[in-house]
């Protein structure tokens, strides 16, 4: 963190006391460019906000953004490292990635069909992350502090064929990366690894047919042109990770900055939620008029694919332990509470 004393020139008499306004560098980045739904809001909403509620303070402090967005700094496989290491001093972090050190915030990936509520999502995961210890204690152990949410919207299949039932399933290849492939277990389809980059050309080329994505990923990477028949599943949306600021940064930080940046990114939260919404529905409008075909799995169907899953958060228990089954009791009383009704208890029994 960098503080500049702004003398004479900016020095402003308040109640007969001069000070100096101070101007605090913060370096502030993403893997990923601006118009993505994880970073659109660090952008729009996060950075002037703070400049807002500073201004409205009394203008003691100011703050000169340094961006490097668009992975000029840092790629997806390193978000966590460039926040910890300060290489960025806030940034966005994808702990979907972060499966060996940072598992405790990936249980959405390991209990689908709990919700296609993405606003929920944020909110829930905005409360775990500063109140239940084992996930602010999980950022804090990695160098960080979380500041607000980041989800997708629901995922669904979008493929070269529909699906109307469980057989349609059998002996298809599927783009389902990371946890993501344990959704299609027991479903008779076979998950492929791959990225929302991968997808097309995996399509196309036939080392897929198809993959479980979800709207606001798959209309700007164009993957419908290959992938023209969606089914909605509603598999759920999904705790993706966090904007996150460098713990020794935050706690080297003013009071009253810290407080903006806090109240900051509760906005930034709700403006999150607002985009992946609009964008969603924005997508699957166009897509649609460009040949998209949208199908709805029959929910008899649908209750055949969840039924039928093993018990795939087992895995997730036995890495995180009791840390683990705190987390997931506290996340389905959470989505309860709120009037969720997951189609399957994968808290059952703890």
């Amino acid at each position: 963190m960098k503080i500049t004393a702004m003398a004479a020139a900016t020095a402003i008499l308040m109640g007969g006391t001069a000070y100096a306004q101070q101007t605090i560098t913060v370096n502030i980045g993403s893997s990923h460019p601006e118009a993505n739904i994880w970073v659109y809001a660090m952008k729009n909403t996060f950075q002037p906000e703070v400049n807002r509620i500073l201004a409205e303070g009394g203008n003691e402090y100011t703050v000169n953004w340094v961006e490097s967005y668009a992975g000029t700094l840092y790629k997806f496989t390193d978000t966590r490292e460039a926040v910890m290491d300060g290489i960025v001093d806030v940034g966005m972090v994808g702990t979907v990635w972060e499966g060996a050190n940072m598992p405790l915030q990936n249980v959405t990936y390991f209990t689908p069909f709990a919700t296609e509520d993405h606003r929920m999502i944020i909110e829930i995961f905005d409360d775990l992350s500063e109140n239940l210890p084992e996930l602010k204690d999980s950022w804090a152990q990695n160098g960080m502090v979380h500041l607000s949410s980041l989800i997708t919207d629901s995922y669904d299949i979008y493929a070269t064929f529909p699906v109307s039932s469980m057989d349609d399933l059998q002996n298809r290849k599927l783009n389902a990366p990371g946890t993501s492939a344990n959704w299609l277990r027991e479903t008779g389809a076979t998950p492929v690894d791959g990225a929302l980059t991968t997808y097309y050309t995996n399509i196309q080329t036939g080392v897929t047919e198809g993959t479980l994505s979800f709207a606001s990923g798959i209309l700007p990477t164009r993957v419908y042109e290959v992938a023209p028949e969606l089914t909605r599943v509603g598999i759920g949306s999904m705790y993706f990770g966090g904007i996150a600021a460098n713990k020794d940064f935050f706690e080297g930080l003013p009071a009253p900055v810290q407080e903006a940046f806090r109240e900051a990114a509760q906005a930034t939260s709700i403006a999150h939620g607002d985009y992946v919404a609009d964008l969603a529905a924005r997508a699957l409008d166009e897509m649609q008029e460009a040949g998209l075909t949208i199908h709805q799995l029959p929910d008899a169907e649908k209750a055949k694919w969840v039924e039928g899953l093993p018990n795939i958060i087992e895995p997730w228990l036995e890495q995180t332990g009791e840390a683990g089954k705190t987390v997931l009791k506290a996340y389905f009383a959470a989505l309860r509470e709120r009037g969720a009704t997951p189609l399957r208890d994968w808290d059952e029994g703890l």
